[in-house]
């Protein structure tokens, strides 16, 4: 049995990690010892341990869907690249990286496009979350750095949630924040978003403005604290603008002006508009004018939504930055180009996410290599997004998982090591460096990130440039360059790191970059016009779509979606609609629905929510073409950018939704992967060892199954009672196949079934239980899972209820659910408050 200490690879808290392996087998806990966490998880992290198997890995590099040697395949793109530069130009080629990457494959990316290749190409995943924030960061205090840690939240006397449901994004801070509350019953919280989240179980007051308008709001809260500097925003026109009440706008300005000390946390909700550099600003504003900047327990807090966005910002992973917090400026030019020994530096900032694959689709970029991350899934107008890379001379990719959205346009496939395989650091939202380090023997023959990029370089000619021999050397040359002639310029300087040796990089204990409090006092407030989101409805989109995350799934699913605790939550892609909607459209709780835009469609099952607003709807963004048919929603998504970040308005789109009741809903299980018919309409399930869909569609699909089933050979057992049909297929005594239909998804014991797949039942009455569905003395469900770390599920709790459990805390100590990660305990509230 072996133990490592290492971070882990999902959101921006960065917590710490203690991996064992032991029997072939990984186990997580969290670190006590490491200052995000002190020792908890929410449930991803602590499923990370499931997630480490082979199943679908990219092993080996390919060429044109063909495995190849890692020469062949280096000197193929080595090849293709070199042509394009010298035909085309440097403009012509494009990195597009991740914020899944360490901070040492970030670096020798940006160093490799920026430094050598020649142009400023390179962006990042993290355009679509962060770049907004990296704006107002940079136009108030000139520099993106944030001035706050998470000491600051347990410090504070008020909290204000904007645009964050971190109950869910952020979980591990979020309870960070209910220990603080508890400790301190005085702490105010107020959460602002359109939707009632689980966030807002703790808020003294939630404000559901109008989706878009968070800017109003605080351009109203400045005026109250310096009057005149925003006159024309008097309380009644921001109450007007953000769809509140007069009275519901006038308490939180007056929490907030009478707190002696405040922070204000923000994420999606802020960054994803097209004016989200605008509202960021206002938020900093607000502090500034105030004094709640610059001192324990006060400031402006952008929480990054990846675990390393913030590493990628330090080494300038954005197409508008240069590294190390540097600009296009003649001095920075000159310094960055003296340090790298370049003759070659880009000189003017290079194409954003969207324009990047805008300009693929024109021509423009011949060649694009992606790195970490899945833009025909996650980038808005992913249709387009589709179209474009099927279109690109060359697209390479590195990549862990050989089948995604993305990876299936790839001319090259290299295949990169994942969490627990690589080594390096990743920098969380407080500034605080961590080590991830390797703990697993390397996959076949896959990669670090770093190491590929050094490669290629060599084949460019650039390798003296890039002779690492370990990602530690990469690390000290990217504290270097943060040190190189700073003389207190920039606050990010990591020159007491720059000359760690390696046994000393190996043992870094987490080590949060420090800034002068006091700077941030002499920020610069920037005027902000409050604008109305873009996605203008009309009669036939009246509906404003907005996007984000659930609470145990991640990104694209590539990791999670394949880890079966993480898919008992929510296994389909839902659209949230409010009561007063769903009534009007005669549309059910569980029924389908069509959700459209004039760029795709979407299909998603409804689930009536009483905290959503009307006319609002509101859907997951993690469904993808491996998990779904039709199950993307930035298929709706609409590539509106703020002019200065570049940062999508993924938040609002206007859409129609439809309800749709098909013919017959039916899961398939077998113990092969299907093509089906293009007519059916699929979502993937989670389990281990057999494949399991749930299906819909209008046109019956059983007779396909049957024609397939008997070209195989297979013994076929068939049932049909009224409108519910079901087909079992046998081969020398192996269950192959099982399908289940009727006008709903047929109610099914899912236990017995994928344990049929394991041990043939023998008896005769097995096989017609199995037949049914339904296994003899098994309750057919255990309800929706509420509790995922536990695999608790709603029917237990109601009967626990019923016995006598009248709290979180009882229904905690009886079933376990809600005592690991929190993150149910919302759910718990909410089944407990409307108990007969």
């Amino acid at each position: 049995m072996t133990e490592t200490r290492t971070t882990c690879p999902y959101c921006g808290v960065g917590c710490g990690v203690i991996a064992r392996v032991e029997n072939g087998g990984v186990s997580v806990r969290g670190d006590d010892s490491h200052p995000a966490n002190f020792g908890r998880l929410c449930v991803k992290g602590s499923a990370l341990g499931e997630t480490t198997g082979l199943t679908g890995r990219l092993l080996h590099p390919e060429v044109d869907d063909q495995p190849v040697s890692w020469d062949q395949a280096l000197d193929r793109a080595g090849e293709r690249l070199r042509e394009i530069i010298d035909q085309y130009g440097p403009q012509a080629v494009a990195f597009y990286a991740s914020g899944q990457l360490l901070t040492e494959d970030y670096y020798a990316a940006n160093k490799l496009m920026k430094g050598f290749i020649g142009a400023a190409n390179i962006d990042t995943n993290s355009r679509l979350c962060m770049s907004s924030a990296v704006v107002g960061y940079k136009r108030a205090f000139g520099e993106d750095v944030v001035p706050c840690s998470y000491e600051d939240i347990e410090k504070t006397d008020l909290v204000v949630l904007v645009g964050s449901n971190a109950a869910w994004t952020h979980p591990v801070l979020y309870q960070r924040l209910v220990q603080a509350r508890a400790a301190n019953p005085a702490l105010k919280v107020v959460v602002i978003d359109p939707r009632r989240t689980a966030t807002c179980d703790i808020a003294d007051l939630h404000l559901a403005l109008t989706p878009g308008s968070d800017a109003g709001l605080f351009v109203g809260l400045l005026d109250t604290i310096e009057p005149g500097r925003a006159s024309d925003w008097p309380t009644e026109r921001v109450a007007d603008f953000c769809g509140l009440l007069p009275d519901e706008v006038a308490t939180f300005y007056a929490w907030f002006t009478a707190a002696p000390r405040a922070v204000t946390l923000y994420t999606m909700g802020i960054n994803q508009s097209a004016s989200g550099s605008d509202k960021c600003n206002a938020i900093i504003n607000v502090h500034l004018a105030s004094g709640k900047i610059g001192r324990e327990g006060c400031g402006p807090f952008s929480l990054t939504g990846q675990p390393n966005a913030m590493g990628g910002r330090e080494v300038g992973g954005l197409a508008n930055q240069l590294a190390a917090h540097m600009n296009f400026t003649p001095d920075d030019l000159s310094r960055v180009a003296r340090f790298w020994g370049t003759g070659r530096l880009a000189q003017t900032p290079g194409l954003m996410a969207v324009e990047l694959f805008e300009a693929i689709a024109r021509g423009d970029v011949k060649a694009v290599w992606i790195m970490g991350t899945n833009p025909a899934v996650s980038l808005p107008d992913s249709h387009a997004v589709c179209q474009a890379l099927a279109a690109c001379p060359l697209v390479i990719v590195s990549e862990v998982m050989r089948d995604t959205d993305t990876s299936r346009f790839a001319h090259i496939r290299f295949p990169a090591l994942g969490w627990g395989e690589k080594d390096g650091t990743v920098t969380n939202s407080e500034r605080r460096i961590s080590r991830q380090r390797a703990f697993l023997p390397v996959p076949g023959e896959a990669k670090p990130d770093w190491w590929i990029i050094a490669r290629i370089a060599e084949r460019l000619g650039h390798g003296a440039a890039f002779a690492w021999d370990h990602p530690h050397a990469i690390f000290s040359e990217h504290a270097a360059l943060t040190a190189f002639e700073n003389q207190g310029e920039r606050m990010l300087n990591l020159g007491a790191l720059a000359q760690l040796t390696r046994e000393e990089w190996d043992g870094l204990t987490p080590w949060q970059w420090p800034v002068n409090r006091e700077a941030f006092t002499r920020g610069r407030q920037l005027p902000v016009n409050p604008q109305p989101h873009g996605a203008t409805g009309s009669v036939l989109y009246p509906f404003t779509l907005n996007s984000g995350r659930i609470r145990d799934q991640w990104h694209t699913m590539t990791r999670t979606g394949y880890v079966p605790r993480l898919m008992q939550h929510s296994d389909e892609p839902t659209v949230d609609i409010s009561p007063q909607d769903a009534a009007r459209l005669g549309l059910q709780e569980g029924q389908l629905a069509r959700i459209s835009a004039p760029r795709g469609v979407m299909v998603a099952r409804a689930r009536i929510n009483e905290g959503q607003r009307v006319g609002q709807l509101f859907v997951p963004m993690h469904w993808n073409s491996c998990f779904s048919r039709q199950g993307k929603v930035n298929a709706l998504v609409e590539g509106r950018c703020d002019p200065h970040s570049g940062q999508p308005e993924s938040k609002q789109t206007a859409v129609r939704l439809m309800p749709w009741q098909p013919a017959w809903q039916g899961e398939l299980w077998s113990r092969e992967e299907m093509t089906l018919p293009m007519f059916v309409h699929w979502w993937r399930k989670a389990v281990t060892g057999v494949s399991r869909l749930t299906l819909a569609g209008d046109k019956p699909l059983l007779e396909w199954l049957l024609a397939h089933c008997t070209g195989q050979g297979w013994q076929l057992q068939i049932a049909q009672t009224g409108e519910r049909s079901s087909l079992l297929a046998w081969h020398q005594g192996a269950l192959m196949l099982g399908f289940w239909q009727g006008t709903q998804v047929p109610a099914l014991a899912h236990g017995f079934i994928e344990a049929a797949f394991h041990t043939a039942p023998v008896e005769l009455a097995e096989r017609h239980a199995l037949l049914n569905g339904q296994s003899p003395g098994e309750r057919v469900e255990q309800g929706r899972i509420i509790c995922s770390c536990f695999s608790v599920g709603e029917n237990a709790i109601r009967e626990a209820i019923a016995g006598g459990c009248d709290s979180a805390a009882a229904l905690g100590a009886k079933l376990r659910c809600g005592t690991n990660c929190g993150s149910c305990v919302p759910e718990l509230k909410a089944i407990l408050s409307v108990r007969v």
